[in-house]
């Protein structure tokens, strides 16, 4: 199994199979328009733009597990990254990342890279943060915030993880170091 083996549905509720990203490096993030981390649609846009002629992608998947900070349907979502974030990557239909309705498709990032640590700028206020819903975070691979991301490589490799407290200059050099 690869991540291209995987079909996901859009804002738009169309079927969409990540196949249609092979030989592209890609960006997996669960997204959210109302979480302290929602700035970064600002840095990942940028990215985005910097890189999307040389192969690289985003691809978006809001999410309202953490405090309910993705509200709306998945149609309102993208009409606010578009219009308020200029977000012009793929945003797709909203998902779950852990639990019992979790999408596959993260079942399957969450083991190809297993979470390791909460780093960077806010790393302790974010620990407190999830250890408050989950005492036991350090000892699993939930999603343990929005704005996680995945790094994929062109042969769908899950090459990194990357939480959301860490640099976007970090994610931004890996996405670099790939293409």
């Amino acid at each position: 199994m690869t991540i291209y083996d995987f079909e996901v549905k859009d804002a738009d509720g169309n079927t969409v199979s990540l196949s249609e990203y092979k030989d592209k490096v890609l960006l997996i993030v669960n997204s959210a328009t109302k979480c302290g981390f929602t700035p970064q649609y600002n840095q990942l846009t940028d990215i985005y733009n910097e890189f999307k002629d040389d192969g690289f992608v985003i691809l978006d998947f809001p999410c309202n597990q953490f405090g309910k900070q993705a509200p709306g349907t998945s149609t309102e979502i993208k009409e606010t990254c578009r219009l308020k974030f200029m977000v012009e990557y793929p945003i797709f239909d909203k998902i779950d990342v852990n639990g019992e309705n979790e999408d596959p498709l993260y079942t399957y990032l969450k083991q190809q890279q297993p979470f390791t640590e909460i780093t960077g700028k806010g790393a302790g206020k974010l620990k407190l943060v999830v250890k408050a819903t989950d005492w036991n975070y350090k000892n699993n691979n939930d999603i343990k915030w929005n704005f996680t991301k995945f790094l994929v490589d062109r042969d769908g490799n899950v090459v990194r993880r990357f939480e959301p407290t860490e640099d976007l200059d970090e994610v931004k050099a890996a996405v670099k170091e790939l293409l």
